[in-house]
C-alpha cells in the first residue's frame, strides 16, 4: 500500500502533476504575455485558479460574442440595385439650406 499526502496516491500524481501544467501553460498561453511562467508557477493556488476561470469565462464569452455576429446575418453596405446604402443618420438627415460664410 502507497503512502498518500492528503489523499494523493501514486496513481493519481501523474494525472494531477499533468492538469497542473496544463493550467498553468493556459494561463501563460491565453494571458497574451502578461504572466510568464515562474509568476504562475509561484501564484497561491487560490489566486491561479481565479485568474484560470476568469481567463476561461473571458474566452467562452468572446467565442458565443463571434457565433453570434455570425448568426445575425451579415450587413452589406451595397442595395441590390449597386447603390450604395448611406447610413441612419445621413438618411433622416435634411441638408443645409444656410448659406455659408467664409473668412
Amino acid at each position: 500500500m502507497g503512502l498518500t499526502f492528503f489523499g494523493l496516491t501514486y496513481d493519481l500524481a501523474p494525472q494531477t502533476r499533468a492538469a497542473i501544467f496544463t493550467q498553468i501553460h493556459e494561463i501563460v498561453f491565453h494571458g497574451k504575455g502578461g504572466y510568464d511562467w515562474h509568476t504562475v508557477y509561484n501564484m497561491p493556488i487560490w489566486l491561479r485558479k481565479f485568474t484560470f476561470k476568469r481567463l476561461q469565462s473571458f474566452y467562452s464569452e468572446e467565442k458565443e460574442a463571434h457565433e453570434n455576429k455570425g448568426k445575425s446575418g451579415s450587413q452589406t453596405v451595397i442595395n441590390a440595385d449597386g447603390t450604395i446604402k448611406a447610413p441612419d443618420l445621413l438618411r433622416n438627415s435634411q441638408p443645409s439650406k444656410k448659406p455659408v460664410k467664409y473668412g
